[in-house]
């Protein structure tokens, strides 16, 4: 982290503690980051070649059979809050070899057969991958609980099932970094109205979302709620506000880097005799 755009690192101001409020959270806050857009953009491109190199150590790690980490990053917003901007551009800036992107919609009748985390299980990340999900089994206590599309019990169940399965997740070697884009409604309204004035920008729009904006108080009480109930040492989240989307996506990408040194993944040692092999490259 550069100390002279920092102030700290993400990592420790956009938490949740103790006593978080959403309601408190500044949308169109830039915290803790000294310059302005221009700065960010430089910042953002700067930290792509530490965030590429430290995922390049933890993919290699894979290849060799050594790796015994990955890291999951859980992309939770409303509608027009930028998750396809930070997959596009701060996950998009490594090696997509090592990258396991998920983007759950709608489960599928197979899907509803089974407890909720069950499709989720099936696409956590490998030894040695950045997984990303683009929304996760937070759907099942978000619209499930604003649209009641399970009783009041099963989403308090849910709860403590995604507690325990987030813990027996981060005790496998998967560290989670879980980011809520905290979009305010003003910008959510703009940004949709960019969508209905541009041709090119048709296919994001949905109908649905203005359905969804209806309900946006509610929205904010079950994000609440998921914060108070979820928000673990294993698995912490952390909100991010939305409204400039270089200030989201420089610190999601603070937020990745911190936890890959956190990991520290080294380079794998050679299981060949070098010397040995400098001589057959050499005698070809």
């Amino acid at each position: 982290m550069s100390n002279h755009v920092w102030s700290a690192r993400p990592s420790d101001f956009l938490r949740v503690g103790d006593g978080f409020r959403l309601e408190e959270s500044d949308p169109d806050s830039t915290p803790g980051f000294r310059g302005d857009k221009r700065a960010g953009e430089r910042e953002l491109a700067a930290r792509s070649d530490v965030l590429s190199d430290l995922q390049e150590r933890l993919f290699a790690g894979s290849r060799a059979g050594e790796a015994k980490h990955a890291v999951l990053l859980v992309l939770q917003a409303m509608d027009t809050a930028g998750k396809g901007g930070i997959v596009r551009h701060v996950v998009g800036e490594v090696d997509p070899q090592g990258v396991e992107l998920a983007a759950f919609k709608a489960p599928t009748p197979e899907e509803l057969e089974h407890d909720f985390l069950w499709r989720v299980q099936k696409r956590l990340p490998q030894p040695g991958f950045i997984g990303v999900f683009d929304r996760s089994h937070y759907e099942d206590v978000l619209v499930g609980r604003v649209r009641q599309l399970a009783p009041a019990e099963e989403i308090e169940r849910r709860y403590g099932a995604i507690v325990d399965f987030e813990r027996r997740v981060a005790a496998s070697g998967i560290r989670i970094v879980k980011v809520m884009l905290h979009i305010s409604s003003d910008e959510q309204k703009e940004r949709l109205a960019e969508r209905l004035d541009r041709p090119d920008k048709y296919w994001k729009y949905n109908p649905g979302d203005i359905d969804e904006r209806l309900r946006w108080d509610e929205y904010m009480d079950a994000y609440q709620a998921v914060f108070e109930r979820t928000s673990t040492p294993e698995a912490p989240w952390y909100v991010v506000p939305a409204d400039h989307k270089w200030y989201a996506r420089l610190a999601v990408q603070e937020l990745l880097i911190a936890v890959l040194e956190d990991i520290d993944p080294q380079w794998p040692g050679a299981d060949f005799d070098i010397q040995v092999e400098k001589m057959r490259l050499a005698a070809t």
